[in-house]
Protein backbone atom coordinates (compact mmCIF):
# COMPACT_ATOMS: atom_id res chain seq x y z
CA UNK A 1 0.00 0.00 0.00
CA UNK A 2 1.20 3.51 -0.89
CA UNK A 3 -0.08 6.99 -0.13
CA UNK A 4 -2.27 8.25 -2.96
CA UNK A 5 -0.30 11.47 -3.51
CA UNK A 6 2.93 9.47 -3.82
CA UNK A 7 1.39 7.18 -6.44
CA UNK A 8 0.18 10.16 -8.47
CA UNK A 9 3.58 11.85 -8.25
CA UNK A 10 5.43 8.69 -9.29
CA UNK A 11 3.14 8.40 -12.30
CA UNK A 12 4.42 11.79 -13.42
CA UNK A 13 1.11 13.64 -13.18
CA UNK A 14 2.46 16.30 -10.83
CA UNK A 15 4.91 16.89 -8.00
CA UNK A 16 4.08 15.48 -4.57
CA UNK A 17 2.82 18.86 -3.35
CA UNK A 18 0.73 19.45 -6.47
CA UNK A 19 -0.65 15.92 -6.19
CA UNK A 20 -1.86 16.77 -2.70
CA UNK A 21 -3.58 19.85 -4.11
CA UNK A 22 -5.28 17.72 -6.78
CA UNK A 23 -6.63 15.40 -4.10
CA UNK A 24 -7.76 18.19 -1.78
CA UNK A 25 -9.61 19.93 -4.62
CA UNK A 26 -11.64 16.81 -5.43
CA UNK A 27 -10.00 16.04 -8.77
CA UNK A 28 -9.00 12.47 -7.92
CA UNK A 29 -11.20 9.37 -7.80
CA UNK A 30 -10.31 5.94 -6.47
CA UNK A 31 -12.53 3.06 -7.61
CA UNK A 32 -15.18 5.53 -8.72
CA UNK A 33 -15.24 7.51 -5.46
CA UNK A 34 -13.86 11.03 -5.06
CA UNK A 35 -11.09 11.10 -2.45
CA UNK A 36 -10.12 14.33 -0.70
CA UNK A 37 -8.34 12.97 2.38
CA UNK A 38 -4.56 13.24 2.21
CA UNK A 39 -2.76 10.12 3.29
CA UNK A 40 -5.31 7.75 1.75
CA UNK A 41 -3.53 4.53 0.87
CA UNK A 42 -4.04 2.60 -2.35
CA UNK A 43 -2.77 -0.63 -3.90
CA UNK A 44 -1.90 -1.71 -7.42
CA UNK A 45 -5.42 -3.14 -7.71
CA UNK A 46 -7.14 0.23 -7.19
CA UNK A 47 -8.35 2.25 -10.19
CA UNK A 48 -7.13 5.83 -9.86
CA UNK A 49 -8.52 8.60 -12.05
CA UNK A 50 -7.15 12.17 -12.18
CA UNK A 51 -9.26 14.82 -13.93
CA UNK A 52 -11.25 12.07 -15.59
CA UNK A 53 -8.18 10.29 -17.00
CA UNK A 54 -7.20 6.87 -15.58
CA UNK A 55 -3.73 6.60 -14.12
CA UNK A 56 -1.57 4.23 -16.10
CA UNK A 57 1.97 2.96 -15.76
CA UNK A 58 3.37 4.94 -18.67
CA UNK A 59 6.89 4.47 -19.94
CA UNK A 60 9.18 7.15 -18.49
CA UNK A 61 9.86 10.11 -20.77
CA UNK A 62 12.69 12.64 -20.39
CA UNK A 63 12.80 15.77 -22.54
CA UNK A 64 15.11 18.78 -22.77
CA UNK A 65 13.40 21.83 -24.28
CA UNK A 66 14.70 25.21 -25.36
CA UNK A 67 11.84 27.23 -23.90
CA UNK A 68 11.07 30.29 -26.02
CA UNK A 69 9.93 33.65 -24.71
CA UNK A 70 6.24 34.25 -23.93
CA UNK A 71 5.40 30.61 -23.24
CA UNK A 72 4.27 29.52 -19.79
CA UNK A 73 5.99 26.64 -17.96
CA UNK A 74 2.85 24.70 -17.04
CA UNK A 75 0.69 21.93 -18.46
CA UNK A 76 -2.34 24.22 -18.89
CA UNK A 77 -3.20 27.89 -18.42
CA UNK A 78 -6.47 29.50 -17.41
CA UNK A 79 -5.58 32.57 -19.51
CA UNK A 80 -5.24 30.48 -22.69
CA UNK A 81 -1.58 31.33 -23.11
CA UNK A 82 0.72 28.92 -24.92
CA UNK A 83 2.34 26.35 -22.62
CA UNK A 84 5.52 24.34 -22.98
CA UNK A 85 3.41 21.19 -23.39
CA UNK A 86 1.75 22.79 -26.44
CA UNK A 87 5.18 22.77 -28.11
CA UNK A 88 5.39 18.97 -28.01
CA UNK A 89 4.12 17.11 -31.04
CA UNK A 90 1.91 14.05 -31.22
CA UNK A 91 4.93 11.79 -30.83
CA UNK A 92 4.68 12.32 -27.06
CA UNK A 93 1.63 10.35 -25.95
CA UNK A 94 2.54 10.33 -22.27
CA UNK A 95 1.53 13.06 -19.81
CA UNK A 96 4.68 15.01 -19.07
CA UNK A 97 5.12 18.17 -17.05
CA UNK A 98 7.93 20.69 -16.55
CA UNK A 99 10.50 20.23 -13.81
CA UNK A 100 10.35 23.58 -12.04
CA UNK A 101 9.56 26.70 -14.01
CA UNK A 102 11.02 29.45 -16.11
CA UNK A 103 9.34 32.85 -16.10
CA UNK A 104 7.03 33.75 -18.98
CA UNK A 105 9.64 36.07 -20.49
CA UNK A 106 12.66 33.85 -19.69
CA UNK A 107 14.11 31.47 -22.26
CA UNK A 108 16.37 28.45 -22.07
CA UNK A 109 16.86 24.94 -20.77
CA UNK A 110 13.77 23.28 -19.32
CA UNK A 111 13.26 19.62 -18.45
CA UNK A 112 9.94 17.84 -18.90
CA UNK A 113 9.20 14.33 -17.66
CA UNK A 114 6.61 11.98 -16.22
CA UNK A 115 9.12 10.61 -13.73
CA UNK A 116 7.76 12.12 -10.54
CA UNK A 117 10.50 10.89 -8.24
CA UNK A 118 13.26 12.32 -10.42
CA UNK A 119 11.39 15.61 -10.78
CA UNK A 120 10.95 15.89 -7.02
CA UNK A 121 14.63 15.30 -6.37
CA UNK A 122 15.84 17.66 -9.08
CA UNK A 123 13.84 20.48 -7.49
CA UNK A 124 14.66 19.57 -3.88
CA UNK A 125 17.25 21.93 -2.33
CA UNK A 126 19.01 18.96 -0.69
CA UNK A 127 20.58 17.87 -3.98
CA UNK A 128 21.82 21.31 -5.05
CA UNK A 129 21.39 20.79 -8.79
CA UNK A 130 23.12 23.71 -10.51
CA UNK A 131 21.50 25.89 -13.16
CA UNK A 132 23.44 28.51 -15.09
CA UNK A 133 21.78 31.67 -16.40
CA UNK A 134 23.01 34.42 -18.69
CA UNK A 135 21.44 37.81 -18.08
CA UNK A 136 21.57 41.18 -19.80
CA UNK A 137 21.45 43.75 -17.01
CA UNK A 138 21.19 47.49 -16.71
CA UNK A 139 24.40 49.09 -15.56
CA UNK A 140 27.82 47.48 -15.13
CA UNK A 141 28.25 45.50 -11.88
CA UNK A 142 31.30 46.27 -9.79
CA UNK A 143 33.45 43.67 -8.05
CA UNK A 144 31.97 44.70 -4.71
CA UNK A 145 28.45 44.20 -6.03
CA UNK A 146 29.30 40.79 -7.47
CA UNK A 147 30.87 39.85 -4.14
CA UNK A 148 27.46 40.28 -2.50
CA UNK A 149 26.08 37.55 -4.75
CA UNK A 150 29.09 35.34 -4.15
CA UNK A 151 28.61 35.73 -0.39
CA UNK A 152 24.82 35.28 -0.44
CA UNK A 153 22.70 38.33 -1.18
CA UNK A 154 19.48 39.18 0.66
CA UNK A 155 16.70 39.37 -1.91
CA UNK A 156 13.75 40.16 0.31
CA UNK A 157 12.79 40.36 3.98
CA UNK A 158 12.67 36.61 4.61
CA UNK A 159 15.05 35.10 2.07
CA UNK A 160 18.79 35.32 1.56
CA UNK A 161 20.07 33.48 -1.49
CA UNK A 162 22.82 30.92 -1.06
CA UNK A 163 26.28 31.94 -2.28
CA UNK A 164 26.35 31.76 -6.07
CA UNK A 165 28.88 31.81 -8.87
CA UNK A 166 28.77 35.01 -10.89
CA UNK A 167 30.93 36.77 -13.44
CA UNK A 168 30.67 39.52 -16.03
CA UNK A 169 30.97 38.16 -19.56
CA UNK A 170 30.94 41.46 -21.45
CA UNK A 171 30.16 45.13 -21.02
CA UNK A 172 28.66 47.83 -23.24
CA UNK A 173 29.93 51.07 -21.73
CA UNK A 174 28.09 53.44 -24.12
CA UNK A 175 24.73 51.79 -23.33
CA UNK A 176 25.68 51.08 -19.71
CA UNK A 177 24.72 47.42 -19.91
CA UNK A 178 26.46 44.14 -19.12
CA UNK A 179 26.09 40.43 -19.80
CA UNK A 180 26.38 38.39 -16.61
CA UNK A 181 26.64 34.64 -16.00
CA UNK A 182 25.08 33.40 -12.75
CA UNK A 183 25.01 29.82 -11.42
CA UNK A 184 22.62 28.87 -8.62
CA UNK A 185 21.34 25.64 -7.09
CA UNK A 186 18.12 27.00 -5.62
CA UNK A 187 14.83 27.61 -7.39
CA UNK A 188 12.83 30.35 -5.71
CA UNK A 189 10.38 32.36 -7.79
CA UNK A 190 12.15 35.00 -9.89
CA UNK A 191 15.33 34.29 -7.92
CA UNK A 192 17.93 35.34 -10.50
CA UNK A 193 16.04 38.53 -11.27
CA UNK A 194 15.73 39.32 -7.56
CA UNK A 195 19.41 38.65 -6.90
CA UNK A 196 20.51 41.03 -9.62
CA UNK A 197 17.90 43.59 -8.63
CA UNK A 198 19.26 43.40 -5.08
CA UNK A 199 22.61 44.74 -6.31
CA UNK A 200 20.80 47.41 -8.36
CA UNK A 201 21.24 45.82 -11.79
CA UNK A 202 17.77 44.86 -13.02
CA UNK A 203 17.50 42.13 -15.63
CA UNK A 204 16.52 43.16 -19.14
CA UNK A 205 16.79 39.71 -20.69
CA UNK A 206 17.33 36.26 -19.16
CA UNK A 207 18.20 32.81 -20.49
CA UNK A 208 18.94 29.57 -18.67
CA UNK A 209 21.97 28.15 -20.47
CA UNK A 210 22.35 24.86 -18.60
CA UNK A 211 20.42 22.55 -16.29
CA UNK A 212 22.90 20.40 -14.36
CA UNK A 213 25.23 19.17 -17.16
CA UNK A 214 22.60 19.49 -19.90
CA UNK A 215 23.15 22.21 -22.53
CA UNK A 216 21.05 23.57 -25.38
CA UNK A 217 23.54 22.77 -28.12
CA UNK A 218 21.75 21.99 -31.39
CA UNK A 219 18.37 23.34 -30.25
CA UNK A 220 16.58 26.51 -31.33
CA UNK A 221 13.88 28.26 -29.26
CA UNK A 222 10.78 26.06 -29.19
CA UNK A 223 12.68 22.90 -30.12
CA UNK A 224 13.20 19.88 -27.88
CA UNK A 225 14.80 16.47 -27.80
CA UNK A 226 14.59 13.30 -25.75
CA UNK A 227 17.43 12.73 -23.33
CA UNK A 228 19.86 9.98 -24.20
CA UNK A 229 19.89 6.94 -21.87
CA UNK A 230 23.33 7.89 -20.55
CA UNK A 231 22.07 11.42 -19.79
CA UNK A 232 19.12 10.03 -17.82
CA UNK A 233 21.48 7.75 -15.92
CA UNK A 234 23.83 10.64 -15.11
CA UNK A 235 20.95 12.90 -14.08
CA UNK A 236 19.63 10.25 -11.69
CA UNK A 237 23.10 9.76 -10.26
CA UNK A 238 23.29 13.48 -9.45
CA UNK A 239 20.26 13.12 -7.18
CA UNK A 240 21.15 9.71 -5.73
CA UNK A 241 18.56 7.68 -7.67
Amino acid sequence: MERLQKVIAHAGIASRRKSEELIASGRVQVNGETVVELGTKVSVHDIIVVDGVPLSNEAPVYILMYKPKNVISTVSDDKSRDTVVDLLDEEIKERVYPVGRLDYDTTGALLLTNDGELANRLTHPKYEVEKTYVAKVSGIPTNDELKQIRMGVKVDNDFTASPAKVKVLSVDKPKQRAIVSLTIHEGKNHQVKKMLQAINHPVEKLKRETYAFLQLEGLQPGEWRRLKPEEVKRLKKEVAL
